[in-house]
């Protein structure tokens, strides 16, 4: 019986590599936040299952992940800085933009909230902690929460205190400047489907702790981009597939079942 049993499981696994390696691969050019929280593992047996896709990515910050698509290096786009997004879209690096997901960004810091910025708004918070000259960790890479990090002190009316000693500039993605911030006792911005991630992984005992969200300043809105015919030797036709599949029913079921520690992580919202 046990011989029989591994048999199968010899065929199964055979069958498996096999369909596989017939399938079709895309690569997404897409943000660390994608990555990191386990979503794309997490749908790529189901995008292969359901189109023949095999989905692979590079996961960097979304102006890397742009450059990537205007250098014509990847087929698709998967990422979250609207206003970034839109000015590629408008010089003609990109010819749609489909949003299909959002989350929301959160301050966290450390427990004590030195800086006592817990409950307040984005802008206050970010004046709290610049009048007590307490250690701010920045992404510092040019990502989607970089640039929105950025927006926020001009919204706040300071300018970005890049020179300021308190104010660290990572430039890394948001799982190492998490570590960065936890390590130094230091605020940051994230975007929360990463920090859920990251204190399932830290058991809650990474000395941080949720102190501002809910602000709508802090949406996180993600998107994705097809490219343009000028890039002439990418999967245009793969890419229309898969965006379609991320946009339907079944790919926006499969985002919103996603979930780290029984936390939802995203919120589906193609055609809304």
């Amino acid at each position: 019986m046990r011989k029989l049993s591994l048999a199968l499981a010899l065929v199964a696994l055979l069958a498996f590599a096999g369909s596989a390696a017939a399938a079709e691969s895309i690569l997404v050019g897409t943000t660390t936040s994608t990555a990191d929280t386990g979503l794309l593992d997490y749908l790529a047996p189901k995008v292969l299952k359901d189109t023949g896709l095999d989905m692979r990515w590079i996961a960097v910050g979304t102006g890397k992940a742009l450059e990537h698509g205007k250098n014509c290096d990847v087929d698709i786009l998967m990422v979250h800085a609207p206003g970034a997004e839109k000015k590629f879209i408008a010089e003609g690096h990109g010819v749609s933009r489909t949003e299909f997901m959002f989350n929301d960004f959160v301050f966290v810091g450390p427990a004590k909230d030195a800086a006592k910025i817990k409950g307040k708004n984005a802008a206050d918070s970010l004046k709290s902690i610049a009048a007590a000259g307490a250690t701010f960790a920045s992404r510092g890479d040019d990502s989607g929460t970089d640039k929105l990090e950025k927006g926020l002190w001009k919204h706040a009316g300071l300018a970005v205190p890049d020179k300021a000693a308190w104010y660290m500039q990572v430039g890394q993605g948001m799982l190492a400047t998490l570590r960065m911030a936890a390590e130094r006792g230091a605020y940051t911005i994230t975007d929360r489907g990463t920090w859920i991630a990251f204190d399932a992984k830290e058991r809650g005992k990474s000395g941080l702790v949720i102190l501002s969200e809910g602000d709508m300043a802090l949406r996180n809105q993600y998107s994705i981009i097809l490219l343009p015919p000028t890039c002439s030797k990418i999967k245009h036709e793969a890419a229309k597939k898969l965006q379609a599949w991320f946009v339907s029913k079944t790919g926006q079921k499969a985002i919103g079942d996603f979930k780290v520690q029984g936390k939802q992580l995203f919120t589906p919202n193609a055609g809304k």
